[in-house]
């Protein structure tokens, strides 16, 4: 079974993000952990996330994936910044805990003209101070497009970021389609050699989930601008060799398309269609 999901709002709990999945027919879902553009948090009610857990049981959902906001930046500048960014993401890795065993996604960061080094080491860091031997939330860093001072835009840079972590057990990687193509991975004219280069530099055993998106861009563009599945300059063809690739089949994957609620579930309902079973 192909295990997929949307972006969806957590403004209204988790129990309403279980069920709108369910009503696209989506085994699993991603949400923002707060405001993506703020800090602001709302505060969980244990009662819906028992009703939530209880559900995703019931129907055969698989790992959550959250994301941590957009406004964090590990490898900022500014001291201030880098401080907001540990205690936003050391409280919600412990709210994490409310629904504990899934996944927790961040951009690695841009290192703003202090250069690739010293955003790494920043990055680790930062991973060391927040990271708990008893948490049971693994934290993925998500593959860059690569557009600016951008952290993670080579898998040899999330590899460096993972060397320097002290509970290397705690980390994962997401790969983003649109974010690789754009990078520079040819996933569609090379997907055994985009994946056998993952496997080889950070291993292939730390991919624990997918964005699936198409890009808006062509190949090695360094931009960044998701698109509708098949629509895009990716296609759907490559997309039908991504969602049953040995070595991705088994993992979630998350659309991040321009999307609202209905489009994600003629998406949803076109990979379904495209998956061999």
């Amino acid at each position: 079974m192909l295990n997929i999901g949307c972006h969806l709002s957590n403004s209204k709990g988790y129990m309403n993000m279980c069920s709108e999945a369910a009503s696209i027919g989506a085994n699993t879902f991603q949400f923002f952990t707060r405001n993506p553009r703020g800090g602001a948090a709302k505060d969980i009610d244990p009662e819906d996330v028992k009703e939530a857990l209880s559900f995703m049981s019931e129907n055969r959902f698989v790992t959550i994936l959250a994301h941590a906001p957009y406004t964090l930046n590990p490898c900022a500048a500014r001291p201030e910044v880098r401080e907001f960014t540990e205690n936003t993401m050391r409280d919600d890795l412990a709210r994490m805990e409310y629904t504990p065993g899934n996944l927790y996604n961040f951009h690695p960061g841009s290192h703003v003209g202090q250069g690739i080094d010293a955003g790494i080491e920043l990055i680790t860091e930062m991973l060391n101070k927040i990271l708990t031997p008893d948490q049971t939330t693994t934290v993925l860093l998500e593959t860059m497009a690569g557009k600016g001072s951008e952290v993670g835009g080579r898998f040899e840079e999330l590899r460096r970021i993972i060397d320097g972590v002290e509970l290397k057990e705690k980390m994962g990687v997401c790969l983003d389609t649109c974010h690789v193509f754009d990078g520079g991975y040819d996933i569609v004219g090379d997907l055994d050699g985009v994946l056998g280069e993952f496997d080889r530099v950070i291993g292939i055993e730390r991919l624990r989930a997918i964005h699936i998106n198409d890009t808006k861009n062509p190949f090695e563009s360094h931009k960044d601008r998701h698109e509708k599945i098949g629509e895009g300059y990716i296609g759907l063809e490559a997309f039908r060799r991504i969602v049953n690739h040995p070595a991705l089949r088994g993992l979630p994957f998350y659309l991040e398309t321009p999307n609202e609620l209905d489009g994600y579930g003629r998406e949803i309902a076109l990979l379904r269609s495209i998956y061999e079973e």
